[in-house]
């Protein structure tokens, strides 16, 4: 599969041939869904919670007598029909997270991958490496791959240099071929892979860890 090569300064690029792995059909897709949701489910603390009547304090007197008073009947001012009173069915701390098959995750980044370069969303540049730790430098050569939208660049790993550059623009994550997965692969506008970041990336992809 051919992508696109950027320079260094991105204002040259050229097409080369890399051997990323390639799928037919749907097959690989169900995957993707399944090892997103995870990641997303993964990430949620599930920490919020509601008292009952049973656990929310005072009640214990009914507040006026059965009859006689012309008002409908109440047994506790800390029923969850009054303010203040407990919550029905409310949430309760509980843990969100999935567990997915090691092949499963392989597969999805695989997919996830091919569908990304196919779609001309992955490019590559030859090393990120501005002329001076700057911000403003780097910006420029993000803009001059992906003019508009969210960009993940990837690198094996960053020199502090590039990590200072890069850090205050807005639009751009940083994220290490090691650690890349399914969920970044899938959440941005456009991918910039170093040539030794896509390298490890194909390996990873070709060689089945997630």
């Amino acid at each position: 599969m051919k992508l696109k090569v950027y320079s260094t300064d991105a204002t040259k690029s050229t097409e080369k041939e890399f051997k990323l792995p390639t799928f037919e059909g749907d097959k690989g897709l169900q995957a993707v869904k399944e090892v997103v949701v995870a990641h997303r489910a993964n990430a949620r603390q599930g920490t919020r919670s509601t008292k009952t009547r049973g656990e929310v304090r005072g009640g214990g007197k009914k507040p006026w007598n059965q009859k006689g008073s012309g008002r409908a009947r109440a047994g506790s001012s800390r029923s969850p029909l009054w303010s203040g009173g407990g919550v029905v069915f409310g949430p309760k701390p509980r843990d969100f997270s999935k567990k997915i098959n090691g092949k499963v995750k392989a597969l999805a980044f695989s997919r996830a991958l091919f569908d990304r370069a196919v779609a001309g969303d992955v490019d590559v540049i030859e090393a990120f490496s501005p002329a001076q730790p700057k911000t403003k430098l780097m910006g420029q050569v993000v803009s001059r791959i992906a003019p508009k939208g969210k960009v993940l660049l990837v690198d094996a790993p960053f020199t502090a240099e590039t990590s200072r550059a890069a850090r205050n623009l807005d639009r751009v994550t940083l994220q290490e071929a090691a650690k890349l997965n399914t969920l970044d692969l899938v959440a941005y506008s456009k991918i910039v892979v170093s040539t030794k970041a896509i390298e490890q990336l194909i390996a990873r992809a070709t060689g089945g860890q997630s």
